[in-house]
């Protein structure tokens, strides 16, 4: 019999009510704790989904020895000091999306982890989805050929409040770290993380990125991304080969559809797996597979990944000369 694992949450913003859902649709699974910088907020979240404790601090929920991995759902401003303050209380982590707001704070933390030999993982639930992982295997299977190009995009019209964080610099707002750590997260698992040229062209609004629009070069493949906050988009995202394409339906970073198409256009398969809650699930099965086995990384989303996505979004910012 598997060992129930405590998860704990880390803040109480809308990012932790979809989670908080999900762990408790995963067998073997307990929300066990959760932590707000409001002791109220934090027994009102508690509540709601049942967990044991409720803090109303970061401190105390790092502290207590029977949480076995705290999902960090803070601003991306704060992830580098909670997931520094977990590492501290020999705490494994999985850190929401972006995982840091640049690869210098990741680059430490990847470091204390694997000193402390904790797990760590970027809550990057598209790269542990049933479709993701299914056009992965078609690829490796050479059923594209070799990839030419692919288009990824993620635009989704966001009203301008300057209380949200999205348009709050000082917590790592702005389209880039939000949605287009998506887009290039999928464009880097097929092509890597190193193209050889960038184009980046950039709609600075409220003090944080609006929008932008990226063209990566890797010897005969392009890759292409537009990301924004001022946007309506289909969000759509096809990976076009020499024998084939592999399209993910609409909304393709949590979508549970993906069709493989030869190179006559013909649907050659198609893969539809609904998801057992939110999609969220699958990322906490991951973690919790790696527990079992004793893994302080995922063979799913490695630290490497996260850290070469890291690096090219620094390399994104740059192009287009905004503070990183």
């Amino acid at each position: 019999m598997s060992k129930t694992v405590n998860w704990g949450i880390m803040a109480t913003g809308k990012i932790a009510h979809t989670f908080a859902k999900a762990v408790l649709s995963v067998s073997d699974a307990k929300l066990y704790a959760c932590a707000s910088r409001s002791a109220e907020k934090a027994a009102e979240f508690g509540k709601l989904y049942g967990a044991e404790k409720s803090y109303g601090s970061y401190e105390e929920l790092a502290s207590d020895p029977n949480v076995d991995i705290v999902y960090v759902a803070s601003p991306m401003s704060c992830h580098y000091e909670n997931v520094k303050l977990c590492f501290e209380h020999g705490k494994n982590v999985l850190c929401e999306k972006s995982i840091t707001v640049d690869s210098a704070q990741l680059e430490e933390l990847i470091a204390i982890a694997k000193e402390k030999n904790l797990f760590f993982m970027e809550a990057m639930w598209t790269k542990c989805l049933p479709s993701f992982l299914k056009a992965r295997e078609w690829f490796a299977a050479g059923k594209i050929g070799d990839i030419k190009a692919i288009r990824a995009d993620f635009s989704n019209p966001v009203e301008y409040d300057p209380t949200d964080r999205l348009f709050r610099a000082d917590l790592g707002g702005g389209a880039l770290l939000d949605l287009g750590v998506y887009p290039l997260t999928l464009i880097t698992a097929f092509l890597g993380y190193e193209p050889k040229h960038i184009a980046a062209e950039v709609n600075i609004g409220h003090g944080v990125d609006m929008d932008e629009a990226v063209i990566l070069k890797y010897g005969n493949a392009y890759a292409s991304m537009v990301a924004g906050f001022d946007i309506e988009n289909d969000n759509r995202a096809v990976i076009v080969g020499t024998e084939g394409r592999i399209a993910f339906d609409p909304w393709y970073f949590c979508t549970d559809t993906v069709r493989l198409y030869d190179k006559d256009n013909k649907l050659a398969e198609e893969s539809i797996t609904p998801h057992l809650c939110n999609g969220y699930e699958y990322e906490i099965m991951e973690a919790q597979r790696c527990l079992a086995e004793n893994r302080k990384e995922s063979k799913l989303n490695p630290l490497s990944d996260t850290l070469g996505v890291m690096k090219l979004m620094d390399r994104i910012r740059a192009e287009w000369n905004f503070p990183v």
